[in-house]
Protein backbone atom coordinates (compact mmCIF):
# COMPACT_ATOMS: atom_id res chain seq x y z
CA UNK A 1 0.00 0.00 0.00
CA UNK A 2 1.25 3.22 -1.41
CA UNK A 3 1.46 5.60 1.85
CA UNK A 4 2.70 8.66 0.08
CA UNK A 5 0.51 10.37 -2.40
CA UNK A 6 2.21 10.59 -5.52
CA UNK A 7 1.69 14.31 -5.89
CA UNK A 8 3.90 14.78 -3.21
CA UNK A 9 7.35 14.48 -2.77
CA UNK A 10 9.12 11.67 -0.92
CA UNK A 11 12.49 13.97 0.34
CA UNK A 12 12.12 17.47 1.09
CA UNK A 13 14.53 19.54 2.55
CA UNK A 14 13.55 22.70 4.52
CA UNK A 15 16.30 26.06 4.81
CA UNK A 16 15.14 27.75 7.74
CA UNK A 17 17.19 29.40 10.79
CA UNK A 18 14.30 29.48 13.06
CA UNK A 19 13.93 26.00 15.08
CA UNK A 20 10.45 26.69 16.01
CA UNK A 21 9.32 27.54 12.44
CA UNK A 22 11.49 24.51 10.50
CA UNK A 23 10.00 22.05 13.37
CA UNK A 24 6.51 23.60 12.17
CA UNK A 25 7.28 22.80 8.51
CA UNK A 26 8.69 19.39 9.42
CA UNK A 27 5.09 18.53 11.39
CA UNK A 28 3.30 19.76 8.41
CA UNK A 29 5.08 18.18 5.75
CA UNK A 30 5.66 14.73 8.03
CA UNK A 31 1.63 15.36 8.74
CA UNK A 32 1.10 16.14 4.35
CA UNK A 33 2.39 12.13 4.29
CA UNK A 34 6.19 13.19 3.03
CA UNK A 35 8.80 10.63 4.17
CA UNK A 36 11.45 12.25 4.86
CA UNK A 37 12.40 16.06 6.34
CA UNK A 38 15.44 17.64 6.42
CA UNK A 39 16.14 21.26 7.67
CA UNK A 40 19.12 23.49 7.80
CA UNK A 41 19.40 26.77 9.44
CA UNK A 42 22.03 27.60 6.91
CA UNK A 43 23.76 28.34 3.57
CA UNK A 44 26.42 26.07 4.25
CA UNK A 45 24.66 23.09 6.07
CA UNK A 46 21.82 23.17 2.99
CA UNK A 47 24.54 22.56 0.68
CA UNK A 48 26.10 20.15 2.76
CA UNK A 49 22.59 18.25 2.83
CA UNK A 50 21.82 18.47 -0.53
CA UNK A 51 25.61 17.38 -1.74
CA UNK A 52 24.92 13.98 0.48
CA UNK A 53 21.73 13.44 -1.22
CA UNK A 54 19.81 15.46 -3.74
CA UNK A 55 15.88 16.17 -2.38
CA UNK A 56 13.16 16.28 -4.37
CA UNK A 57 11.96 19.26 -3.40
CA UNK A 58 12.88 22.38 -1.47
CA UNK A 59 11.40 25.22 0.87
CA UNK A 60 13.52 27.51 0.98
CA UNK A 61 13.08 31.13 3.53
CA UNK A 62 14.83 33.84 1.83
CA UNK A 63 16.76 35.92 4.45
CA UNK A 64 18.62 33.48 6.92
CA UNK A 65 21.10 34.55 9.48
CA UNK A 66 23.95 36.00 7.61
CA UNK A 67 22.72 35.96 4.38
CA UNK A 68 19.69 35.22 2.06
CA UNK A 69 19.41 31.88 0.51
CA UNK A 70 19.87 32.44 -3.23
CA UNK A 71 23.20 30.68 -3.48
CA UNK A 72 21.02 27.35 -2.29
CA UNK A 73 18.23 28.27 -4.97
CA UNK A 74 20.68 28.40 -7.72
CA UNK A 75 22.37 25.23 -6.77
CA UNK A 76 18.70 23.64 -6.30
CA UNK A 77 18.12 25.38 -10.04
CA UNK A 78 21.11 24.05 -11.94
CA UNK A 79 20.38 20.36 -11.17
CA UNK A 80 16.36 20.56 -11.85
CA UNK A 81 14.76 20.47 -7.99
CA UNK A 82 11.75 22.00 -7.51
CA UNK A 83 11.81 24.62 -4.85
CA UNK A 84 9.77 27.38 -3.31
CA UNK A 85 10.74 30.57 -1.48
CA UNK A 86 8.97 31.64 1.74
CA UNK A 87 9.31 35.01 3.16
CA UNK A 88 7.92 37.25 5.34
CA UNK A 89 9.35 39.82 3.44
CA UNK A 90 6.98 42.25 1.79
CA UNK A 91 7.63 44.31 -1.54
CA UNK A 92 10.96 43.59 -3.70
CA UNK A 93 13.56 41.12 -2.12
CA UNK A 94 16.21 41.10 -5.10
CA UNK A 95 15.98 37.91 -6.80
CA UNK A 96 19.29 37.05 -9.30
CA UNK A 97 17.85 37.08 -12.86
CA UNK A 98 18.14 33.00 -12.81
CA UNK A 99 15.41 32.98 -10.06
CA UNK A 100 12.95 35.26 -11.60
CA UNK A 101 9.44 33.62 -11.28
CA UNK A 102 10.11 31.33 -8.18
CA UNK A 103 6.71 30.64 -6.36
CA UNK A 104 6.78 33.07 -3.46
CA UNK A 105 5.00 32.25 -0.14
CA UNK A 106 3.94 34.38 2.09
CA UNK A 107 5.02 33.52 5.91
CA UNK A 108 3.53 32.75 8.35
CA UNK A 109 2.36 30.04 5.95
CA UNK A 110 -0.94 28.14 5.69
CA UNK A 111 -1.08 24.52 5.19
CA UNK A 112 -3.79 24.39 2.74
CA UNK A 113 -1.00 27.14 0.40
CA UNK A 114 1.86 25.10 1.74
CA UNK A 115 -0.37 21.71 0.17
CA UNK A 116 -0.67 23.37 -2.77
CA UNK A 117 2.84 24.45 -3.68
CA UNK A 118 4.27 21.16 -3.15
CA UNK A 119 1.65 19.37 -5.43
CA UNK A 120 2.32 22.11 -8.11
CA UNK A 121 6.02 22.37 -8.15
CA UNK A 122 5.69 18.41 -7.58
CA UNK A 123 3.87 18.09 -11.06
CA UNK A 124 6.00 20.64 -13.18
CA UNK A 125 9.27 18.84 -11.45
Amino acid sequence: MESVTPLLPNDVLVVEDDAIIALDFEDTLLGFGVKTVRTAGNVARALQLIDERAPDFALLDVGLAGGKSFVVAERLHAMQIPFVFITGYSGEIGLPPALKGTPMLPKPCTSDLLLAALRQRARRG
